[in-house]
């Protein structure tokens, strides 16, 4: 198979390392100085807590689709807010009938994609990763993806998906991609919350508040989504429902420690890498938290945490010049909301 990544942003540099380290038609997609940056120095991974051990990667790197003859799989590694650009320009430029992958955090692009393409497979990533400069990315674990489409429908090029990338990196087939892409969505809760605080850009003021705000947002995605009809998918990099509710419910007594252990896990989101790393005032806010704000509304639910995260994003994170709030500050305004 010919690969062609578009985006060479913390997952798309992932993805494109660990394929070329075993097939050779893999090439990157990006433009400006990252993309030279990438022809000169290729790329870096390092594993968390092994910076000192950099695997360093040589890339193909291309400024068009055009330069590459007979692509077999587009993987688009943009995210939500870019998507509908992306996807026009891949549009007018792909020729034959390529597979798209969508690589996006939540569904939206279940709604984008379509208007472009007939050939869809998504994939939910359930690991983390981060840029600490062009080129150099770091990863808490080498995958899974895990892939499939919103009707069930080309199973044999899913399973051809698979099988291409498990030599380089786990992929995992699924029935239920609209119950992982929401259960992943569950966790993602976390992002607008750290970042609103300045989660590695600060020191936490208040721990105890810092977990009660926290898990109590992704014990409120549980309840959104359960209204919502999603099932629980089960990932081995991910809490699972039991334990978020414990987390939310449990005295601090009993889960503090392990909350600790877990925080101490977590890296900069690529939400505040958007807001606070970047400084591009742009983010996945609405595709995310913002989702579950709508559905908590359709369903009934109440989500006075996420509510509240989610107002006090929209007009911080616009401000020019965005300074993080204190975990004081937000539980002040979600306590007017309970």
């Amino acid at each position: 198979m010919k690969t062609v990544i578009i985006g060479a942003g913390a997952l798309g540099g992932c993805m494109c390392g660990w394929l070329s380290k075993t097939h050779q038609d893999v090439y990157l997609l990006d433009q400006g100085e990252v993309a030279r940056n990438l022809k000169e120095k290729g790329l870096a991974l390092y594993h968390q807590g092994k910076e000192d051990k950099k695997e360093h990667i040589p890339v193909k790197v291309i400024d068009s689709l055009s330069d590459v003859d007979d692509v077999d799989i587009i993987a688009i590694a943009v995210k939500n807010y870019s998507l509908d650009a992306v996807a026009k320009s891949v549009k007018e430029q792909a020729k034959g009938s390529p597979i798209i992958v969508g690589l996006q955090n939540g569904i939206e692009n279940q709604s984008i994609l379509p208007q472009y393409f007939d050939r869809i497979v998504y994939s939910i990533i359930e690991f983390n990763a981060w840029i600490d400069e062009p080129g150099v990315i770091g990863y808490q674990n080498k995958g899974p993806f895990v892939i499939g489409t919103a009707g069930n429908e080309l199973q044999d090029e899913l399973k051809a998906i698979r099988d291409y990338m498990n030599p380089a990196v786990q992929t995992v087939v699924t029935d239920r991609i609209r119950d992982a892409a929401y259960c992943k969505m569950v966790i993602n809760l976390t992002n607008s919350f750290t970042t609103l605080v300045g989660f590695k850009y600060r020191d936490i003021s208040s721990m105890p508040l810092f977990k009660k705000i926290l898990t109590n947002s992704m014990y409120e995605g549980v309840k959104i989504v359960k209204a919502a009809g999603v099932s629980e998918y089960r990932a081995d990099n991910m809490p699972s429902w039991g334990k978020i509710k414990a987390a939310a419910t449990l005295p601090d007594f009993i889960m503090m420690g392990i909350f600790k252990k877990n925080l101490d896990k977590m890296v900069l989101s690529s939400m505040a890498q958007d807001i606070l790393q970047r400084r591009t005032g742009v983010s996945e806010l609405d595709s995310l938290i913002g989702r579950f704000v709508a559905l908590a509304d359709k369903y009934n639910i109440p989500a006075p945490y996420n509510r509240t995260i989610y107002a006090l994003c929209k007009s911080e994170f616009a401000k020019p010049d965005f300074k993080p709030l204190t975990e004081e500050q937000i539980w002040q305004a979600i306590q007017k909301n309970l």
